[in-house]
């Protein structure tokens, strides 16, 4: 259901953390069946978690979470990801969009095999770039603000809620623009580059990557729940 340590399902259910080890490889030994289910303007999810011995690619469905299909492998590989997705669609998936942590492999398949479906970015990996550019504990005023927005990302659940952060963000970067545009020009040179540009990489992350997606994501729900 969601992401846990071994050391917080031990803590709940009891068990060691050497016999849930166990019991997960033997489950995860034995190849489930996977049945494709047939739909239409499928926004799928893929996402790849790494284990000690090998890798577990997930293709869910963002309807309900639905897991169309896993693959076992070593690593995120382009044919191998690019046969699923070809697979996917062969077997009746009309995929509108796909939400990717950014793999260059998951890109490069998505391209060669749908090239016009739309491609956005998983929130949550945006967000952890971004807090481990910024630091735990930025020391401009400036990088503790943009930290404390990003933090608020996962929080945006109505479309008041977008505007109202979409507009601090507007905000946070007329009080900081003439900071985060600082040049640093090498000596007896016309070369230089942007001194704070952590922080600045930071906001156009989440400006240029995160905010078109949201915007048309959080409007398309916002009108799904005015037509209900």
């Amino acid at each position: 259901m969601e992401r846990q340590t071994y050391k917080t399902l031990s803590r709940d259910s009891g068990y060691s953390i050497d016999t849930l080890q166990r019991t997960f490889y033997t489950l995860l030994e034995q190849a489930p069946q996977i049945k494709i289910i047939k739909r239409g303007q499928v926004n799928l999810r893929i996402d790849a978690t790494y284990f000690k011995k090998f890798c577990l690619l997930a293709y869910q469905d963002d309807l309900d979470g639905y897991t169309q299909l896993i693959r076992f492998s070593d690593g995120e590989h382009y044919v191998e990801i690019k046969e699923d997705l070809d697979n996917l669609i062969r077997l009746g998936l009309q995929l509108e969009s796909i939400t990717t942590d950014g793999h260059k492999s998951i890109l490069k398949a998505i391209k060669k095999s749908i090239s016009d479906v739309k491609v956005q970015r998983c929130l949550v990996h945006i967000q952890r770039m971004c807090l481990l550019w910024l630091t735990r504990y930025p020391k401009h005023e400036s990088g503790q603000q943009l930290r404390g927005l990003i933090l608020m990302l996962l929080r945006i659940k109505t479309h008041n809620d977008k505007l109202f952060w979409i507009k601090q963000l507007d905000n946070w970067y007329v009080i900081h623009k003439v900071y985060i545009n600082e040049k640093t020009f090498k000596e007896n040179s016309k070369r230089y580059w942007y001194t704070h540009k952590l922080l600045r990489r930071s906001y156009f992350t989440i400006k240029e990557l995160y905010l078109i997606c949201f915007i048309t994501y959080l409007t398309q729900k916002y009108l799904i729940q005015q037509m209900a």
